[in-house]
């Protein structure tokens, strides 16, 4: 997520007679919630009591007096580093205590009452799955939802996550974020204001042997069919005529497992593509299509001669990765603190879009002693740094011998009362043609090493780079002696 607080506002107290600084913190360019300088300073006593007051970091301190403007600004400055830092460590900023503040925020900043609603949440082949939630119910809650409308194994909730996605009118999708916990889902896509706004189910792991235990039960089989389908029709997935028909033979037979087994075969399997953009790689100014998966960034790079060519850069030989704004301000996390005029509590007209032109950098060992960094600019930039921490963090699991196999975990207070009606993942329709006029590309480099895991090690690189900036990666590799 990205923290922003860009301004702030002077309000009037109750009854008129005082006045307040309010502070709103944006997420990737969004308005998420609103707060004063109390309420900060609650959760930051809250946080204190709990963990204690050398794991929390420093909070601006209080003042006697009235601020004035350069005060106001610095403090904007150190509340916004404040946030930063919670979020950045993994005991505060996945603690309950902070979530649920931020939760409570966003509800109560864009005045949505608690009650039951209908929400609408979409799979991979335009169905519409319709669960009752309350407005005040988290990402976790909606997921256990939309997983006990369809009958989905609690064991396989974990290998599903919701999606905030923007629908073209060609119904194609573009993925903003992966909804956090810190988040309401009603009240992230309702205070949007735009239909074309959606929440998606997508299963949420890279490595394709996972899927062993999706297609183990039933509802598992049919999403992943669902998803493997679509990803063909949208052409993320590619396949040759030859292909294409072997494929269309097994969907009128409905032979669901053998029609993944053979799109497992094929080119960007389980890869999640990005909307065109821009790149200084190999040159600057280069219009760049990005595809996440197989442990990899994979480029189809338009030249300024209108050459198309393909590589792939290899989730363990990137040092790190930071994602920036248009003033270059290191954003080390993807929560952005912002300051933007307050507009009673709402995101305003232009809240889909993007505040601040966004930029993933990262750092990448070419050969053994050459690291070079490469930058994609993207409004996208936040998801694409996510997708890079979910696959080092996969990496890293199945090193360690462990299995993503998450057994969904209840919390105290109980389920949530639904409707116990469930309503199946219907079969998609059968695959078009391939279009015979799909551009071909040329490949060029990479491959990947297999030598073992050690810690990042954070000395200074070409570019001088604080420690705190960026996301060191642990499943940074290098180079074997096999690839020289």
């Amino acid at each position: 997520m990205h923290f922003s607080i860009p301004e702030t506002e002077t309000r009037a107290g109750e009854g008129g007679n005082a006045a307040y600084v309010a502070y709103n913190i944006h997420v990737n360019g969004v308005l998420h919630c609103q707060v004063r300088y109390s309420q900060l300073l609650g959760l930051h006593e809250q946080l204190r009591k709990e963990y204690g007051a050398n794991v929390v970091p420093a909070f601006p301190p209080k003042k006697i007096f009235t601020l004035t403007p350069a005060e106001v600004e610095q403090r904007r400055e150190q509340l916004e580093k404040y946030m930063q830092a919670v979020r950045q460590d993994h005991l505060l900023g996945g603690s309950e205590i902070f979530n649920s503040f931020l939760r409570k925020a966003q509800q109560e900043t864009q005045q949505i009452p608690t009650e039951e609603v209908q929400l609408e949440v979409l799979l991979s082949n335009g169905q519409k799955v319709k669960i009752n939630i309350l407005t005040s119910d988290q990402t976790e809650d909606v997921l256990e939802a939309v997983a006990s409308k369809l009958d989905l194994p609690e064991d396989l909730i974990g290998y599903f996550h919701l999606f905030l996605v923007r629908e073209a009118k060609d119904g194609a999708f573009s993925f903003i974020r992966k909804l956090q916990e810190f988040e309401l889902p009603y009240v992230s896509v309702t205070s949007l204001r735009n239909p074309e706004y959606k929440i998606l189910l997508r299963k949420s792991y890279w490595d394709s042997a996972y899927d062993d235990d999706v297609m183990e039960q039933r509802v598992g089989l049919n999403l992943l069919y669902a998803q493997t389908v679509a990803d063909i029709e949208r052409g993320w997935i590619l396949a040759s005529k030859e292909q294409h028909r072997q494929l269309k033979s097994l969907q009128e037979k409905v032979s669901k497992k053998e029609f993944i087994r053979l799109a497992q075969t094929l080119k960007y399997y389980g890869y999640l593509k990005f909307d065109p953009c821009i790149t200084d790689f190999p040159e600057k100014g280069c219009h760049v299509i990005v595809g996440a998966g197989n442990s990899e960034l994979n480029f189809q790079v338009k030249l300024p001669n209108d050459q198309i060519k393909e590589g792939s850069f290899k989730v363990t030989r990137m040092r790190c990765w930071r994602v920036t704004s248009s003033v270059h301000k290191p954003q080390a996390l993807t929560l952005h603190v912002s300051q933007v005029p307050v507009n009673n509590g709402t995101s305003g007209p232009t809240a889909g879009k993007s505040e601040v032109k966004l930029e993933l950098a990262f750092e990448y060992l070419m050969s053994k002693d050459r690291l070079q960094w490469v930058t994609i600019t993207s409004p996208q930039a936040i998801m694409l740094s996510i997708c890079l921490q979910s696959m080092v963090d996969e990496l890293m699991v199945k090193k360690s011998g462990g299995s993503i196999r998450k057994m969904f975990r209840r919390r105290a207070n109980g389920a949530l009362q639904r409707s116990d009606s469930q309503q199946a993942v219907k079969s998609p329709p059968l695959l078009d043609s391939p279009d015979a006029n799909r551009e071909s590309i040329a490949k060029v480099s990479s491959k990947l090493s297999s030598v073992s895991l050690r810690p990042i090690n954070h000395s200074s690189s070409s570019t001088d780079i604080r420690a705190n900036d960026f996301h060191g990666n642990f499943a940074f590799e290098g180079i074997g002696e096999e690839d020289l």
